[in-house]
């Protein structure tokens, strides 16, 4: 078991709290029972003094004294001791020692003797003075040394029960741990067999604790993108090698054909000039995909000038003027807005929805570019007249090298990343894209922030 174990954790974490549980329930029971026990001694001497009181104060001859000495026969842990200026009224040899502890305040004080590992618990009384005995001190003893070793026993016990209890609760913990954990583990077996190409699979959202489901439906929804991103990269690796073949064996061929045999210079510089279109192509696409990889990466447009559509839309209208002029159509323009764009960025877009509306429009037909302003946003949408789009077809026109059908696919001119270049240009802008096909009429376009 890896030292990081979250079983392990929680399997220590629930040893620290059982240890803190133990320590304050022990050390307050322990607390407890030292008060009671300390209090044991005083109560037992108060019992035998009250019971010896009335008699010693009737004992005032030294006949009568002498009967003390039956004390000593009732509990060897109890002793006695009488200090008084006259020896007769003496009981217990007092020595010096005790002497001089009973010449001390009266009540209960602590008596400590050599011959003793505790200290003894003493009750010193003053017996005032009777018939022909003078005034004494009395002093009655207890030995405390079965309360001493109660309490250590009493402590040991404590001590053991604590470990014992830790030690149970870790091993209670890890158990109770590895049970909890246990859908958990289930998941991770479950996730480690999802891996490409089999990615369609799930993880199961029941049975399972409330605190799972929410990470089960998140990694759902996360995998969800992950195949769908899986499936795209596929099917743009796959696009990506055909688009790249097809220039590629065009120029391989021709160069083939151009070297199995002598040629004139005029042919050469024919397939010269036929390999360099297809080398401009490659060109192209290699740049198209840099750009859409960048900003797939999440960049953001920076070099924002604040512009008017209606000019920028001019300006790319001159630099097509040959491309219009050649397929005979016209483009009118309607609506203005004030917007802060990246002006390359926004022409390169326009040139793209131009061209491919250009593309797609009869001769002697009107391309229409609309300019509208709207709440928080600004439209640019290029329609121009052609047979309509099928609705299945629509939500994928704006994907890499997605074309309807192969009427569409004019791959002399394009390779299929003008429109996903649009939207990338537009989500750089904080924008999107739109496309509409009604009665006739096409419309692409995107949204860009006012």
């Amino acid at each position: 078991m890896p030292s990081n174990s979250i079983a392990l954790r929680l399997s220590g974490l629930f040893t620290l709290v059982a240890l803190l549980i133990f320590l304050l329930i022990g050390g307050a029971l322990y607390q407890q029972v030292d008060k009671g026990l300390g209090l044991l001694p005083e109560a037992e001497l108060d019992a035998r003094y009250s019971v010896l009181e009335s008699a010693l104060n009737r004992y005032g001859t030294p006949e009568h004294w002498a009967k003390l000495k039956l004390l000593s026969e009732e509990d060897k842990r109890i002793r006695f001791w009488a200090v008084s200026g006259d020896p007769a009224y003496e009981y217990g040899n007092p020595d010096t020692q005790i002497r001089a502890f009973a010449q001390g305040p009266l009540g209960m004080r602590d008596l400590i003797l050599s011959a003793h590992p505790y200290p003894l618990k003493v009750l010193v009384s003053q017996l005032p003075a009777k018939e022909q005995r003078p005034a004494l001190r009395f002093l009655i003893a207890i030995d405390t040394d079965t309360f001493r070793q109660t309490q250590q026993q009493l402590l040991i016990a404590l001590i053991g029960l604590a470990i014992v209890g830790v030690l149970l609760a870790s091993a209670l913990g890890y158990w109770v741990a590895r049970i909890g954990l246990k859908p958990l583990i289930k998941l991770s077996q479950e996730a480690q067999r999802l891996a490409p190409p089999r990615l369609s699979g799930r993880l199961q959202l029941s049975p399972l604790p409330p605190e799972l489901s929410q990470f089960v439906s998140s990694f759902n929804s996360t995998l969800e993108r992950v195949e769908q991103a899986y499936s795209r990269l596929e099917s743009f690796n796959a696009d990506v090698a055909h688009e790249l073949r097809s220039p590629l064996t065009n120029l391989i061929g021709q160069t083939q054909v151009a070297l199995t045999r002598g040629r004139s210079a005029e042919h050469y510089f024919e397939v010269l000039q036929s390999n360099l279109e297809e080398l401009e192509r490659l060109r192209s696409i290699v740049n198209d995909m840099l750009f859409l990889a960048s900003a797939d990466q999440g960049n953001k447009a920076t070099k924002l000038t604040s512009t008017s559509l209606a000019t920028e839309v001019a300006a790319t209208l001159d630099y097509l003027d040959f491309i219009l002029e050649d397929a005979q159509v016209r483009v009118e323009v309607q609506g203005d807005a004030q917007v802060r764009i990246e002006i390359a960025h926004l022409r390169r877009a326009l040139i793209n929805l131009l061209s491919n509306a250009v593309q797609h429009t009869a001769a002697g037909e009107v391309i229409r570019v609309r300019i509208d302003v709207q709440a928080q946003q600004v439209a640019i949408a290029v329609s121009n007249p052609g047979q309509n789009i099928a609705s299945e077809h629509l939500p994928r026109l704006f994907e890499r090298f997605y074309r309807v059908d192969a009427s569409r696919s004019n791959s002399g001119a394009n390779h299929g990343l003008g429109l996903a270049i649009v939207k990338a240009i537009a989500l750089m802008h904080g924008g999107d894209v739109f496309v509409r096909s009604d009665r006739g009429i096409n419309t692409f376009g995107l949204y860009l922030p006012l």
